[in-house]
């Protein structure tokens, strides 16, 4: 089991994560999120920015689970059911990833064929079900899978250092209680107390990325017991 080139790899879709959602939420799907009349005012089509937007939210969700599935044989060293449970936790969160990108498309689709007697209530509507999706998977889900689940996962098996585990042992719960306070509308859904809430999680999941494209796995974990890279083999055989 190559788990230098396992790390590596996985750190390089933690990467991709973090590009593909903050530039297709924040800069491609602008022209929607800042425009509640999108479907039916004026101004330029902004079909291009959301088709762009929806292809790197596809990307998106195979990084996702490419970041459970490609290291799934070093976790399941640590615990078969975390591993598994977190595998499930980063499908769930892509299926609203998912729920979203569909609602990006439909308005865009809305926008250019839109029909008779069409008001800005339909397009807000389905922009409502895109904030919705975004809000419990990335705003909530991620505290499970990212958070308590792989933090876990991470923090009892060494494979990073446990100070750096803490974060997402930290962070997850943190998540988890901003999107319920959202759900129950204490607080507001992208307003400063959510997303000072969601620093801790942010930093352990980019902190992560980079860790294991620069370090790798720690050696000295007990779940790499008995492994040995390719080289080691061929240089002893």
């Amino acid at each position: 089991m190559n788990y230098r080139r396992i790390a590596t790899f996985t750190g390089w879709l933690w990467v991709i994560t973090f590009i593909t959602s903050i530039l297709a939420r924040f800069v491609f799907y602008a022209p929607v999120r800042d425009h509640g009349d999108y479907v039916t005012g004026a101004g330029s089509d902004a079909k291009t920015l959301i088709a762009i937007g929806a292809l790197l939210e596809l990307l998106l969700i195979i990084a996702n689970v490419g970041t459970a599935v490609v290291p799934f044989s070093i976790h399941k060293r640590v615990n078969e059911t975390g591993a598994v449970a977190y595998v499930t936790a980063r499908l769930v969160e892509c299926t609203f990833i998912a729920i979203g990108i569909v609602c990006m498309l439909a308005i865009s689709t809305l926008r250019q064929d839109a029909p008779s007697g069409t008001t800005p209530a339909l397009g807000q509507g389905i922009r409502a079900v895109y904030e919705w999706s975004f809000r419990l998977g990335p705003g909530f889900i991620v505290g499970v899978g990212n958070g308590l689940i792989l933090g876990w996962l991470m923090y009892t098996s060494g494979l990073v250092p446990r100070r750096l585990a803490m974060f997402g042992l930290i962070g997850g719960p943190l998540v988890i209680i901003a999107g319920t306070l959202v759900i129950f509308d204490v607080i507001k859904a992208g307003g400063p107390v959510q997303g000072l809430m969601t620093i801790p999680e942010a930093f352990w999941e980019l902190s992560l990325g980079i860790y294991l494209i620069v370090k790798g796995y720690r050696t000295s974990s007990p779940a790499l017991t008995g492994t040995r890279e390719p080289s080691i083999v061929s240089s002893t055989a």
